[in-house]
């Protein structure tokens, strides 16, 4: 029989000061507030009434409509927007930008993530035991982070912010452009960072081949997708092939693993029992739960994203 603990579902969210909230959420839409512009955006499993009056609602600078009848889904800006504008999370800055596929060039639900990855990794190379005379204790080496379809990156500047060094890899040409961009607004472009455009699954076995390792690794594999040369990602049959790949290159004293997914055939709990089903030769703990968002209107932890992380005991 398995542990009780091992079915617990847990809420992700976080608690850093941000320049996003959500407002709203009901009738399959979700009003958000990025910096200083409002947008309404399709939520499917808002299967609820609003909260905010219709008044609140109409005043949003941009609404995305979903594709009807053959029509192409597209934003429709009731307000003349600059091309980008910068957020922050923290002391991380990064750009806005509203895209094709509905999103703002980032995923706000994952700023719990944000937040773990860059305590996990301050914590593991701060200066350890005590200072003998006038010697210094020197820290841990630096932690090798390793983020698989890393997008736009805010992931990656967390861990480049907490001293790590870090390898991001991403299928599309647009979002590492936007990742440098990012880097940059963040006053982080002397931190060692490597950009590679490649499929994931390609670099793994590369780098297992070639004797590489990493101590913190997080991945957020789309349900679907393509590499830059191609190749075919389908969650549903390559994500155990992706997690036994990650185990492949984790170093001996692996800090933690992250796997975050937004198919709505998947579960916490499936990401949990994958999860612990890899690792269960390192001494560590696995969480698994729901990426959530409080509601501004009325309190609500909103489920955005499944999640499950392993970290070191």
């Amino acid at each position: 029989m398995q542990k009780e603990t091992e079915n617990q579902i847990k809420i992700f969210y976080t608690k850093t000061k941000s320049d996003y909230e959500l407002l709203d959420t009901g009738e399959g839409q979700k009003l958000e507030k990025f910096g200083p512009y409002t947008f309404a955006r399709p939520y499917e499993n808002a299967v609820w009434n609003k909260t905010l009056d219709k008044k609140e609602w109409e005043k949003a600078d941009g609404v995305f409509i979903a594709g009807k009848a053959g029509a192409k889904p597209a934003w429709k800006m009731k307000t003349k927007l600059p091309k980008n504008w910068v957020m922050a999370h923290g002391d991380i800055k990064f750009f806005a930008t509203p895209t094709s596929f509905r999103h703002l060039s980032f995923f706000p639900e994952q700023a719990s993530h944000w937040d773990f990855i860059y305590e996990a990794i301050k914590s593991r190379t701060a200066p350890q035991g005590k200072t003998l005379g006038n010697s210094k204790v020197l820290p841990f080496p630096a932690v090798k982070f390793l983020n698989l379809f890393g997008y736009t990156g805010v992931a990656s500047l967390s861990a480049l912010s907490a001293g790590a060094e870090v390898t991001h890899i991403d299928a599309s040409k647009e979002s590492l452009t936007k990742l440098k961009e990012n880097q940059e607004l963040s006053g982080l472009s002397e931190k060692p960072l490597r950009i590679l455009l490649d499929d994931c699954l390609k670099f793994i076995e590369k780098e297992a081949k070639r004797g590489n390792k990493y101590d913190a690794v997080i991945m957020d594999p789309p349900k679907f997708g393509r590499g830059p040369k191609g190749e075919t990602w389908k969650i549903e049959e390559m994500l155990p092939q992706l997690l036994n790949g990650v185990k492949n290159i984790l170093s001996d004293k692996p800090l933690f693993v992250i796997v975050t997914s937004y198919s709505t055939d998947s579960s916490s709990l499936n990401l949990g029992h994958a999860l612990r089903a890899i690792m269960a030769d390192c001494a560590g703990t696995v969480e698994q739960g729901e990426m959530c968002i409080i509601e501004k209107s009325c309190g609500r932890a909103i489920s955005m994203a499944h999640t499950a992380v392993w970290k070191n005991k």
